[in-house]
């Protein structure tokens, strides 16, 4: 026997108005640019280098990355590398030296994406 149930759905006007307040999402160019940034970010030596490159506030030359790491100056320059080629930072030469610094506006592209509020989520800042 088949049952002709009739489903009446019933929509809150506050949920409406929840999917409604979205905003248009980033552009393709900026949404391929970004996950560019993500993915040069996926290497936890890359992770350890920026952390300390963000941290120093100044230029730091790879020379005392290489010493501080332990790594050998080849895997230094190519996560560098990477990290120059993301966006994320800054490559400077002086004399036979190269300096590296945190490119802001990359890394801000990024919490724009990401950012939120860890309130929203019943969690505390752990800093």
């Amino acid at each position: 026997m088949i049952s002709d149930t009739r489903l009446e759905l019933v929509v809150d006007s506050a949920e409406v108005s929840r999917c409604a307040s979205l905003s248009a999402p980033i552009s393709t160019q900026e949404a391929t640019r970004t996950a560019a940034r993500f993915a040069a970010m996926g290497h936890p030596r890359r992770i350890q280098l920026m952390n300390m490159l963000v941290r120093s506030g100044f230029p730091v030359c790879v020379c005392d990355l290489v010493s501080v790491t332990g790594w050998a100056q080849s895997t230094v320059s190519h996560h560098l590398k990477q990290l120059v080629d993301a966006g994320l930072l800054h490559r400077q030469q002086r004399g036979k030296w190269t300096y590296y610094s945190a490119d802001h506006a990359g890394l801000a592209s990024l919490a724009t994406v990401v950012s939120v509020q860890a309130e929203a989520f019943g969690l505390t800042s752990h800093r």
